[in-house]
């Protein structure tokens, strides 16, 4: 990874009327709106592809956090040839909640949780995508697959994880409505963690960045938003979390920690406001199986019953490994003694095995009933990411109480995905699928 000066950006839009820019135009002050006639977006979802800054975004921030409002040029080439322009064969249907209640009066809004592979990281880890065809790891290639499924989609808040090129996203999310907020990894990384959200539909009222290496926890980040829903009978307010957990099995210890420290922070900017429900997005680089997912689910784990090396189960998803074994985890338990510091930082405490947080979670798609072909036997997808070292599931959308999901959108079979060889391919912009949940206020909520 090169050094570079660490930034976190944020951008919100003025009130006034926007006008539609042409393709290839300049930004004008403000947001613009992207021209969506010509695309579709049906039943069956086509790819193609802890510092706060208050109740104001225009607060100003230290110079490590830093907000920033600038006219931006769209840096896009325009696409020259007709092979340049991304198709799809890749298929993916809503699947409607047979639980949650339908009536159109519920307000409701969409979320996204999206690893969109660092560019980067496609480069400095070319061995993970060895069966990738070098024009489909570029850039320029991926990030018009990644827009273009998000405009296609039409969320009203999305959140990404391994973002090196905010200002390439964000000229092109800008014209279609979003405003955005940005949070670079701390250290010598040049990625992190990024939310954008319709600025016609909330407003934002406090934001929090955390970064874990304050706490000990590696150079991992993550973002926390209070989210105001405009033009709503009702005052409705969300707290949206975004992470990026740290990828190395081997140190469950910090992996836990960083998803305890997010935890209860959330907790605690949601009873500042209100005790207002919460979504928790991101690539939380452990397996439905896991110890680590079950501490999300559950509120509690003890360390000591589990190997620090092992809590992630990452370590049984090579490709290899799943096809032959279909998907199940191995039964074999070892453990692995914890140090004092390991324990501190796992749990938060000197003289307890014990992890905690304070939240009570669902995950959407273990929430809304699958098929066999894309579900695994918790009820999440099959699988969310697929390189030559990988093919399983590490993303989800948590929700907590006063929330609940209508619909999700499925994931892919796993013998859809095998066909592509690895990921991203021709008609899919990241190695990981994006994940998608309509969410609903509880009646009483």
């Amino acid at each position: 990874m090169r050094c570079v000066n660490r930034v976190d950006c944020s951008w919100s839009r003025p009130s006034e009327a926007y006008r539609i820019l042409p393709s290839g135009g300049h930004l004008s002050s403000g947001f613009h709106q992207c021209p969506l006639s010509s695309l579709s977006f049906r039943s069956s979802f086509v790819c193609c592809s802890s510092s706060t800054s208050g109740p104001s975004d225009s607060n100003p921030e230290s110079s490590s956090n830093r907000s920033y409002s600038r006219r931006w040029q769209n840096p896009l080439p325009r696409r020259q040839h007709p092979d340049q322009i991304p198709s799809s064969q890749i298929a993916r249907d809503w699947i409607d909640s047979d639980t949650t209640p339908v009536s159109q009066a519920l307000e409701r809004f969409t979320v996204v949780s999206y690893n969109i592979l660092g560019d980067g990281n496609s480069s400095y880890h070319r061995e993970l995508y060895s069966n990738v065809s070098v024009p489909y790891l570029k850039w320029g290639y991926r990030k018009r697959l990644i827009c273009e499924e998000l405009i296609r989609l039409n969320p009203d808040i999305i959140s990404m994880q391994e973002v090196d090129k905010y200002f390439d996203l964000f000229s092109m999310m800008e014209k279609a409505g979003y405003a955005g907020s940005y949070k670079r990894r701390t250290g010598d990384n040049v990625d992190g963690c990024a939310m954008f959200w319709k600025a016609d539909r909330f407003g934002v009222l406090e934001r929090e960045n955390i970064e874990f290496s304050q706490f000990g926890m590696r150079d991992n980040v993550a973002q926390l938003a209070v989210l105001e829903l405009r033009k709503s009978n009702k005052s409705r307010k969300i707290l949206l979390g975004n992470i990026h957990v740290l990828y190395n099995p081997n140190q469950g210890d910090v992996k836990l920690g960083q998803v305890r420290s997010l935890c209860s922070k959330a907790h605690l900017l949601s009873k500042k406001w209100g005790d207002i429900p919460i979504v928790l997005c991101g690539d939380f680089n452990s397996t439905p199986k896991s110890p680590l997912y079950n501490f999300l689910a559950s509120s509690e784990l003890n360390v000591m019953e589990h190997d620090k090396k092992e809590l992630s189960g990452q370590k049984n998803c090579r490709p290899t490994k799943v096809l032959e074994t279909g998907s199940k985890s191995s039964n074999t338990i070892t453990f692995s003694s914890w140090t004092k510091e390991e324990i501190r930082v796992a749990t938060g405490q000197e003289n307890s095995y014990w992890a905690a947080h304070p939240l009570k979670l669902n995950s959407s798609y273990a929430s809304v009933k699958g098929s066999a072909n894309t579900r695994d036997s918790v009820g999440e997808p099959l699988a969310t990411s697929y390189h030559s070292k990988f093919l399983g599931t590490v993303d989800y959308l948590w929700y907590s109480d006063g929330l609940l999901p209508a619909r999700v959108l499925d994931t892919l079979p796993i013998d859809v995905l095998c066909k592509t060889k690895g990921l991203p391919c021709q008609e899919l912009g990241s190695d990981h699928l994006a994940l998608v949940s309509e969410f609903v206020f509880e009646p009483d909520g």
